[in-house]
């Protein structure tokens, strides 16, 4: 084999090989070497194995995986790809095998937990981009919506209508050349996800004689789904927040051979039924009905309403979109990414891409199904007739770009396909900061990716304005938040003491009789309980019950006049924003060491920190990367993960990057060979 593997000052992989094939082989062994452990618990995570090491903790997603056949999916969808997609992917894994033993060596992972590494199937990286992006439509919002809309009234089925607690957003925007330094395009942003130690993406470089991309992989997935740049032509996602899975309330019953049948528009029916046993580590095993009605598998299997089965676009149409990859790596211009992405599956996305010709493009890639309104809405009966799918959306929206094209997950594009999008407040922040030059820069772009100006508190600061018959600390404090300048910057006392005064507002309404009948949340998995949970919901969607809805305008008063009094009454906090906003990764083993930094933003700023009102002031979800992809030349392109290019504990580059995140800086891409490192390996 010619493989050759470099790396810059910052550990990232730079790999070299003699052609497409025996890169795919060389990207899975570099990510065995440098994230053995994160592959495996992916494999686990997709296979619905994780309990066995992990621990009763994590059997709700071992059952939730199984119930909805993840695996098997991912099974029929690499049986159905054409032969030189099949090959590609088998060479990865054919890489991740030969790298994990070596890699799992530098792992005390491993050992912590008794793991010894397994053996990846072809089709485990297809299970692994079906688990990882399975609940990033959020479906669980429609049980949410169906206890709504029984508990509070159908018309406020779409009261809570929000970019909520466990979806995944992101920025992007678009430059075009006449408004940039260089004139030529700059394509820049930050995909927002719960961030995870090590990170969701691997910064990497892939060169062959047919093509040489940079860009951010997801590990245990072979080539750049999602950003990536040839040198002539780069392109950028963000969720599009369509709705494209269906929930159906099953009928089920047993037969006299042990059978299940499942009623639908035409009557009862066989479903397939096996059963599968769950190891659980210190613990008695878990036996796992699995049950697959015509519309989908059972994935709630007994609730008050009955059972729930999931419909996805893979499971139906045995397609993932993974011919779409390869395509990507050899695309040159924005004509030949635009053909890629009529490939895609899921998840829907918003996609921007622009090449050194002039060319741009800002088009929604993905599957869609066609059918019944309500099926988007909420849980629809599969016995009655309707709602059925009946094809799927093409074309999907495009829109020419104009100077400036901004993706940030609010309604736009994607418009027609969705239900819940991002309030505009980044989307238009993003603009108007692009609005203020004609001469961008990649190295400006830190400005846009780092601001922190929190739109969404005007209606909450209306409300604080508007209130009388307070004691002298409440008035004080009153005052101090008209003055302040919105910025949840994480040195900033004032931005405590709003998140203060929200956080007791949101408790207070959580609290209030008109929504009382939500206070006890419906009795579904524990999976899907950050869904139907009332405080995160309520401080999502806070700027919508501040305004409107079913708590009447006299008491959205006296509930901001409380709070205020019992926040001056409790003391102001004296400590900035970033005492308690600081960074929460999640970890399949936690790191109970590491004192975690304070962060700026929120939710709702460009510098998307998410923490949830009324619950806790710390972020689970933020930045996975930041990215400027620079068409005038690659190498003045820039990128930052929040720790590093290596999962190995104790690693120089586990957290190197981390500094650099934090301040909103970016590191080079490095693409001069003779600037990079070769590391020794022996190919056998």
């Amino acid at each position: 084999m010619s493989i050759e593997v470099y790396r810059d000052s910052w550990g990232i992989p730079h790999l070299r090989a003699a052609d497409a094939r025996e890169l795919s082989y060389a990207q899975g062994r570099t990510t065995a070497l440098d994230r053995a452990w994160q592959l495996e618990v992916e494999r686990h995570r997709a296979q619905g194995t994780t309990a066995a090491f992990l621990g009763a903790e994590a059997l709700d997603w071992d059952l939730f995986a199984r119930r909805a056949l993840l695996a098997d999916t991912a099974r029929r969808c690499y049986d159905a790809l054409d032969e030189q997609t099949r090959s590609w992917v088998d060479a990865y894994v054919d890489g991740v095998n030969d790298g994990l033993a070596q890699g799992a060596r530098r792992s005390p992972e491993f050992a912590a937990t008794g793991l010894a590494p397994g053996r990846w199937e072809p089709w485990t990286p297809l299970a692994v981009w079906l688990s990882t992006h399975i609940l990033f439509a959020g479906f669980p919002t429609k049980l949410w919506r169906d206890t709504v809309a029984r508990r509070l009234g159908e018309e406020h089925v779409e009261l809570f209508a929000t970019d909520g607690p466990a979806t995944s957003g992101s920025n992007g925007w678009l430059v075009t050349g006449e408004r940039t330094a260089t004139g030529a395009a700059l394509i820049a942003g930050d995909p927002h996800r719960f961030i995870e130690a090590p990170g969701v993406y691997q910064q990497i470089r892939l060169a062959c004689p047919a093509f040489d991309v940079v860009g951010l992989a997801v590990p245990g997935v072979p080539g750049l789904a999602h950003f990536g740049h040839t040198g002539s032509v780069a392109w950028a996602i963000t969720n599009a927040m369509a709705d494209y899975q269906d929930l159906y309330r099953e009928r089920l019953r047993r037969t006299g051979d042990g059978g299940v049948e499942a009623l639908g528009p035409d009557g009862w029916a066989p479903a397939r039924v096996h059963t599968e046993t769950i190891e659980v580590k210190d613990a008695e095993p878990v036996e796992v009905e699995i049950v697959e009605t015509a519309r989908g598998p059972v994935i709630i299997p007994e609730d008050a309403e009955g059972p729930v089965s999931l419909r996805y676009p893979p499971r139906v149409t045995g397609e993932l979109g993974f011919t779409a990859l390869p395509a990507l790596l050899a695309a040159r211009t924005v004509a030949d990414v635009d053909r890629a992405f009529d490939r895609w599956i899921e998840p829907v996305n918003v996609v921007q891409a622009a090449d050194t010709e002039g060319g741009a493009l800002h088009r929604v890639a993905g599957y869609v199904p066609l059918r019944h309104p309500d099926n988007r809405l909420r849980v629809v009966p599969a016995w009655e007739p309707g709602h059925e799918w009946t094809g799927h959306h093409a074309p999907l929206p495009r829109e020419d770009v104009d100077g400036v094209a901004v993706m940030a997950n609010a309604r736009g594009l994607a418009a027609p396909l969705g239900v819940e999008f991002a309030p505009p407040h980044r989307a238009r922040r993003i603009a108007r900061l692009l609005d203020a030059s004609a001469e961008w820069t990649g190295p400006a772009m830190a400005a846009v990716h780092t601001d922190t100006h929190l739109a969404s508190a005007r209606p909450l600061l209306t409300l604080v304005a508007g209130a009388a018959d307070l004691d002298p600390e409440a008035v004080a404090l009153r005052d101090r938040l008209l003055c302040w300048n919105r910025r949840m910057d994480a040195d900033s006392t004032d931005a405590a003491a709003f998140a203060a005064v929200r956080a007791e507002v949101v408790r207070r309404f959580a609290r209030h009789p008109a929504l009382a009948a939500l206070a006890t949340p419906p009795a579904y998995p524990a999976l899907f309980q950050p869904w139907l949970a009332l405080v995160p919901r309520v401080a999502y969607a806070l700027e919508t019950l501040l305004t409107g809805g079913p708590v009447p305008e006299a008491d959205r008063l006296a509930i901001v006049r409380e709070a205020l009094a019992a926040v001056a009454g409790a003391g102001v906090p004296d400590e900035p924003w970033g005492a308690t906003h600081r960074l929460a990764p999640w970890a399949a083993l936690p790191d109970d060491t590491t004192a975690w930094p304070a962060l700026d933003g929120d939710h709702d700023c460009v510098c998307s920190t998410s923490s949830v009102p009324g619950l806790t002031d710390r972020a689970a979800r933020g930045p996975a990367a930041r990215y400027v992809w620079d068409l005038a030349r690659r190498e003045n392109s820039l990128w930052v993960v929040p720790f590093g290019a290596s999962g190995v504990p104790g690693d120089p580059h586990q957290r190197d990057q981390l500094p650099l995140w934090l301040r909103g800086d970016l590191a080079p891409v490095i693409t001069d060979w003779n600037q990079l490192t070769e590391e020794r390996h022996d190919h056998h």
